[in-house]
């Protein structure tokens, strides 16, 4: 792992992207919060961050905005490509799992289920 900021340990690239040193958290990961505007005392609790932390990322963020937002687009777009395949591949037993009765015992949560089921997708 190098580091890539000029803290020494800050931010570093591991084979997952930029990376929150000594934490599993992207800065992909912190992005979608950027992006969305929450605050950073939010962000910060979400991942359960150090101050230095969130702020070593935000400033990280802030500096490299153009080559952290060109990754993270890569990121989007891999993901979204994965949920597709995904839901592509299991597109049978999706269809499979739904014409299933309910578990024995569990009539009546089952019917609530699928009543709530049927007000959301009402409304979406």
């Amino acid at each position: 792992m190098t580091s890539v900021s000029n803290e020494p340990s800050a931010i570093i690239r591991t084979e997952r992207g930029l990376t929150i040193a000594g934490t599993r958290i992207t800065l992909y990961d912190v992005m979608d919060y950027v992006i969305a505007q929450y605050p950073a005392k939010f962000i910060r609790s979400l991942f359960d961050l150090t101050e230095e932390q969130i702020n070593a990322a935000l400033s990280y963020i802030d500096t490299h905005w153009a080559e952290v937002d060109a990754e993270y687009q890569v990121v989007l777009k891999e993901t979204e490509e994965l949920r597709q395949y995904y839901q592509e591949e299991n597109r049978e037993l999706f269809a499979r799992i739904a014409t299933l009765p309910p578990p024995p015992g569990l009539e009546a949560a089952w019917e609530k289920l699928q009543a709530s089921k049927a007000r959301h997708q009402i409304h979406s």
